[in-house]
Parts: C-alpha cells; structure tokens; sequence
C-alpha cells in the first residue's frame, strides 16, 4: 500500500450501468476534492461517457492528485456477447438471455480486478453492490472492501425488515394483498405486486443473497445520502441492521458549474441553451418536468397517454423520452407536437435531458419521476416536489419515503411491479393530469410540499458545505483509512 505520509488511494469500480456510474464517478471526484488520490475502474466501452467528465474534474486545478481512469477489457465473446455491448442499455429488455451473458460477462472481470488490485494495492476499494465478489479479491489482499450504495438508507432499511421478519413467505407473489414492514421507525405498509417475484428469475435470489453477504463482510458501507434527509433510518440502519455506514451525499453537488452539470449524455435532440432559453420564458413555479431514466422504454401506449394528460393541463411542461417501444412514427397523438411547438407549450426532448440544470431552474415546480434514487436526490436537492411513478427495482420503496416520509410528492397510482421487459398497465392521461394538478394547482397541499422540499434542498446544500453533516462524514472516514494505513506500516 501507499507510504505511511502520503495521500491515500482510493479505487472506485460501477456497476455498468448508467444509474450505477454516474454517482460513482461524482464519489470519486468527492474523494479527490479532499485529497485522496482517487482511480476509476471501468471498461473500454463505457470510457467514452465518463473521460469527458472526469477530464472536466481534473481541468479544474482543484485536486490535488487528477482522478486517473483504469480501463479492464470486457470479456464480450466469453460470455457470447456481441463485441461493444459493456452496459445495458445495449440489451433488448425483452432479452432475457443477453442480460444474463452480460451479468455473466461481469463475473469475469473477477481476474482482470485482482490483477489490477495486486499492481496498484491502494489503501481502499469502493466498489458496487451488485459486484460482491469484489470483497473476495479485496480480503485477500488485505484491501479495505467499502460497498457504494446508489439508493436509499429507507430502502436497505426496508429490505432488512423483509429478510428479519420474513413477510413475503405467507403473500403469494403478484397479489394486491398487503402486508406492513415491521420494526421500522414508520408505519409503512406495501401491497405484494409492488414487489419482485423473483420466481420469474431462476438464480436471482441467490445472487442478491450474495451480495447482502459481502456486505456484512465488507469494511463499511458509502451511501448517496445525507443524515438530514432520512436520520431515523440512518440510525437504524447503524443499530438495528448494523452496519457501518458514511452518508457523504448528495454527490451530485460535486458538479458545481452549468457545462458539468449538464454533461452526462451525448445523444439529445436539444442542447442547453436551448432548454434554459425556453424555461427563461415561463413563470417561476409553472413547468412541470416529465422523466423516466436511462434505462426504462416506453410503450407508444404510454407516452400518448402521457401527451393527453399533458395536454389536458394548463401547465408548461417538458417531456423527455430517451426511447420507444413501438412504432416510431405514431408515438405521438396526430398534431400534439406541432400544436405544443406552435403554442409554446411544451419542450419534447428525445435522448438525454439536462436533468440538474433543469430542475434547478426557478420555472420548474413540479417533477415526474420514476423514482430512481439519482433522480430522487436531484428533485429533493432541487426543492422540486414530485409526482412518483415507480416501475422496477427498489422503487416502489423511494416512492414510499417521498410521499409518506418525506411528504414532497404524490403518487400516480401505479401499484404492479413490472421488469423492464415485460408488458405493464397503461396508465390513462386522466389519472396523470389529476397527480399532476395536486401538485402544480397552487393549493394548500401543494404549498405545503414545496414548503418542505425547499426545506430539504437547503438541509442538503448545508450537508456538503464545510462542517456540514455530509462533509464531516467523508472526513471521518478519509481520515479513518489514513490511520489504518498508519497502523499497518507500524506493524
């Protein structure tokens, strides 16, 4: 390992995927800004969509040390890939068999992993969730093994109370039957089709067990968190579920200027100037933004269904669709485009949105969102209430925290967990109009969840400032593996 005096090195190793590398990628520059000597583990086909970034980082003359970029070559034709598929995004979601080759591929990076851990020997690893063996190639080699989790401290919360008490045994899967999380600091209860059958998986059950068995073995756990935003659950998950844990978030906030902000894609039919030109025109508080991942594809169904309710409203709006299933040609209801266009209505962005830049505008008050913690993170660090609409994953938990703990959103009414895959309820453009309006009307609940996500998005502006909750946390736990490493020269 590095030199008792030195700065510590520290690598950080994604999942590949896009939710997974881009808060990643924001830790590391965290890191670096604290003057950990930090590197980034990644492939050859997802190097192009983090190097601008990272360069941006090092362009700055903030770090100390510039975040370095370590590339393992992605085993494509082992697994039976086709060459250049790296992330997901690449895959059919109804291709059951390619996402697992591509799971598989990423077990095989466990050899070019060790290597790479042999030849640089840093003073600590942050690596996924979903790469448990990573704690393996890290014990060995007597390496720290720190598990980065992109979600929320409620959700492992959540989690831990389904495997302790064992709900789901009596409740057959898919059923609208629901149950109640024991032991957690709320009341929270969830019907039992919000959550996966892992029956429709063969394998998946023991992979998740799996990783939660790195995790108790691991030296800690990083959280995109902050202590403010969910401080019952940050105890619990010290005292009840037991496990160290850092909440250093948000990471985002680590992008401080308007270019980096608005660098993560490449593929988008609008550019920012256009985006902020258009918001400049509409009054504080009038523009609901409409978004769903990098990952989900929605059905021509959908977004027609999504136009009407959009139409329906007196309200501006900015709908982003990175992509269809369908037909192409008639994703839209005949005239909607050209009718918003010509009244300046709406902005339809296709491909990548500049999501913070976005929602940080004065114009924005409202924001449709699927729930994923990234987007999470960025409306409650925004001060934008939000309207959930929860697909798959651990989303149907945030939605929970946001509506029910949180109190700055209201659901959709979506209530059936669906994989990305597979065929899911269409919801009608009535029932997106009246969530919409609950929230964009003005009245007194509505004041009232914009009151509290300001609230919010102030505690967290305050957590990443010096002295601030988030900040002392990261501190802590540089400084924690800078005696560590003091300790093991000394021995």
């Amino acid at each position: 390992m590095g030199s008792a005096t030195g700065d510590p090195h520290i690598l950080f190793f994604p999942f590949l995927a896009p939710g997974h590398i881009i808060p990643a990628v924001d830790l590391a520059k965290l890191f670096a800004s604290r003057g950990v000597k930090t590197t980034v583990i990644t492939t050859p086909g997802n190097a192009p969509s983090i190097q601008p970034s990272i360069d941006q980082a090092n362009d700055s003359c903030s770090l100390r040390h510039p975040i370095a970029l370590s590339l393992l070559p992605f085993p494509a034709a082992e697994a039976g890939l086709p060459a250049g598929c790296e992330n997901p995004i690449a895959i059919p979601l109804t291709n059951l068999d390619m996402r697992a080759r591509f799971v598989a591929a990423i077990e095989l990076l466990q050899q070019p992993f060790a290597r790479l851990l042999r030849e640089l020997l840093p003073d600590a690893v942050v690596t996924d969730f979903l790469l448990p063996w990573t704690q393996d190639v890290a014990a060995e080699l007597a390496v720290p093994r720190l598990v980065f989790h992109g979600t929320s401290l409620f959700f492992l919360c959540a989690s831990h109370s389904i495997d302790r008490f064992k709900v789901l045994e009596s409740v057959p899967p898919g059923s609208a039957e629901s149950f109640v999380l024991h032991g957690l600091p709320h009341r929270i209860e969830m019907r039992r089709s919000q959550i996966q059958d892992f029956s429709k998986m063969p394998g998946i059950m023991e992979f998740y067990d799996r990783c939660k068995n790195s995790e108790e073995r691991s030296y800690g756990v990083v959280a995109n968190s902050y202590y403010e935003l969910e401080p019952d659950y940050a105890e619990h998950y010290r005292k009840v579920v037991g496990r160290r844990v850092w909440n250093v978030g948000p990471v985002s906030f680590c992008n401080g200027n308007e270019i980096e902000k608005s660098r993560r894609g490449d593929k988008t039919s609008i550019d920012c100037n256009q985006c902020l030109s258009w918001l400049n025109t509409k009054k504080p508080g009038s523009v609901v933004y409409v978004c769903f991942g990098s990952m989900y594809k929605l059905p021509i169904a959908q977004i027609r269904e999504i136009a009407l309710g959009l139409e329906a409203l007196d309200t501006p709006f900015i709908l982003v669709v990175r992509d269809v299933r369908g037909n192409d040609s008639d994703w839209l209801p005949q005239g909607f485009e050209d009718e918003v266009a010509g009244r300046e209505k709406g902005l339809i962005i296709r491909g990548w949105a500049p999501q913070i830049l976005i929602l940080n505008h004065e114009a924005v008050g409202g924001f449709v969102t699927h729930c994923g913690w990234n987007s999470c993170l960025e409306g409650v660090s925004a001060g934008v209430p939000m309207i959930t609409w929860p697909m798959y994953a651990e989303q149907f938990f945030n939605e929970r925290l946001i509506v029910e703990v949180l109190k700055v959103g209201v659901g959709v009414g979506v209530k059936e967990y669906a994989d990305l895959g597979e065929e899911r309820r269409v919801v009608a453009g009535e029932e997106i109009r009246m969530a919409v309006g609950r929230v964009m009307d003005g009245g007194e609940e509505a004041e009232e969840m914009r009151r509290r996500a300001r609230e919010l998005a102030e505690m967290a502006r305050r957590a990443v400032e010096e002295g601030g909750s988030s900040y002392v946390e990261l501190g802590e736990l540089i400084q924690e593996l800078i005696e560590r490493r003091k300790t093991a020269g000394t021995e």
